[in-house]
C-alpha cells in the first residue's frame, strides 16, 4: 500500500462510517478494485482499525453529550436522586446495547473476517437490507423521543447492530432501522447510534492492533495505516456535523437508492466475472 491509497481508503471510511450505506462494504470493494486479498489478515485488521478515527471524531464532535452522560451516570453511582436523571438511564441503555455486537463479534470472528468478506455477501446485504431500511422509514411514528429511550430499546437495537458485522448491511443502517421501528425520531436514534459506536469500534480496533500487529507490520504497514485512520478522523468529523443536519430535514431514501444501485452494479460486476468476490 502506498500513501495515496490509504488517503483515499481514509477518505472513504471517514465519509461511509455513519452514514447508513455501510463503511465496511465500501472499504471492502475498494480494496478489492485496488488490487488487495480482501480477506488477507492485515487487510480485514486494517479495515477495522482505520474505523477508529471516525469513531475518535464522533466522540469529539458529541464531546457535550458524552460528558453530560458521562457525568449523570457517575452521579448515579453513588446518588439515588441523582438516578432520577434520564441521562442515568440513557448511559446504562447505552452500556446495555454496546454488549450483544462485541460478543456475537468473538463468536463468529473467523466467520467475519474471511467468508463474510465475499462481494457476493456485501451486494446481497446491500440490497436487502435497504428494504429493511425503507420499511423502517415508512412505518416509524417518530413519536419518542431521547428522553424515552430505555435498556429494552438499546437492547434491540444493539442485537441488531450485530447484523452489520456482514459487510453491506451498514452498522449505522442497522441501528437507526431498528430504533426508528422502535418509534424514536430520526435525530436520536442518529444520535444514539454514534453513541452505540463508540465502544463497538474501539474495542474492535483495539483487539486488531494487539492481535494482528505483526501483520499490518508485514503487510499494508503502520505508518499507511495511521495516515488512512487520521484522513478518516478528519472526514469523519465533517460527515457527523453534516448528517445530524441533514437527517433532521429528510428521509432515508437517498442512501436507500444508493444502496440498491450499487448493490446491483456489484452483482453484475461479479456475474460477469469483471472482479473475483475475493
Amino acid at each position: 500500500m502506498n500513501i495515496v491509497e490509504a488517503v483515499l481508503l481514509g477518505a472513504i471510511e471517514g465519509v461511509t462510517e455513519f452514514l447508513p450505506i455501510s463503511s465496511t462494504g465500501h472499504l471492502t470493494i475498494a480494496e478489492k478494485l485496488l488490487g488487495y486479498q480482501i480477506d488477507d489478515p492485515d487487510i480485514t485488521a486494517f479495515t477495522a482499525i482505520i474505523q477508529s478515527g471516525a469513531v475518535i471524531a464522533t466522540t469529539i464532535f458529541l464531546r457535550k453529550d458524552l460528558i453530560r452522560i458521562i457525568v449523570a451516570w457517575l452521579k448515579g453511582l453513588f446518588s439515588a436522586e441523582a438516578r432520577q436523571n434520564p441521562d442515568w438511564r440513557y448511559a446504562w441503555a447505552i452500556i446495555l446495547g454496546s454488549i450483544p455486537i462485541g460478543i456475537i463479534g468473538l463468536l463468529f470472528q473467523d466467520a467475519i473476517e474471511t467468508t463474510l468478506r465475499s462481494l457476493w455477501f456485501v451486494a446481497g446485504a446491500l440490497i436487502l437490507w435497504s428494504g429493511a431500511m425503507w420499511f423502517a422509514d415508512h412505518a416509524a411514528t417518530q413519536v419518542r423521543h431521547e428522553d424515552d429511550v430505555t435498556w429494552k430499546d438499546t437492547l434491540i437495537i444493539g442485537v441488531v447492530q450485530s447484523l452489520s458485522l456482514i459487510p453491506g448491511i451498514s452498522r449505522s443502517g442497522a441501528t437507526m432501522s431498528a430504533g426508528l421501528l422502535r418509534d424514536l425520531d430520526r435525530v436520536t436514534v442518529t444520535k444514539l447510534s454514534f453513541f452505540l459506536s463508540i465502544p463497538a469500534l474501539l474495542a474492535a480496533s483495539a483487539l486488531q492492533t494487539v492481535t494482528e500487529y505483526d501483520n499490518i507490520s508485514g503487510g499494508v504497514g503502520w505508518v499507511n495505516t495511521l495516515v488512512a485512520l487520521g484522513v478518516s478522523f478528519v472526514v469523519g468529523y465533517a460527515a457527523v456535523a453534516w448528517l445530524l443536519k441533514f437527517i433532521a430535514k429528510h428521509s432515508y431514501k437517498v442512501f436507500i437508492a444508493y444502496r440498491v444501485v450499487l448493490g446491483s452494479l456489484l452483482m453484475v460486476l461479479l456475474a460477469t466475472n469483471a472482479i473475483s468476490p475475493k
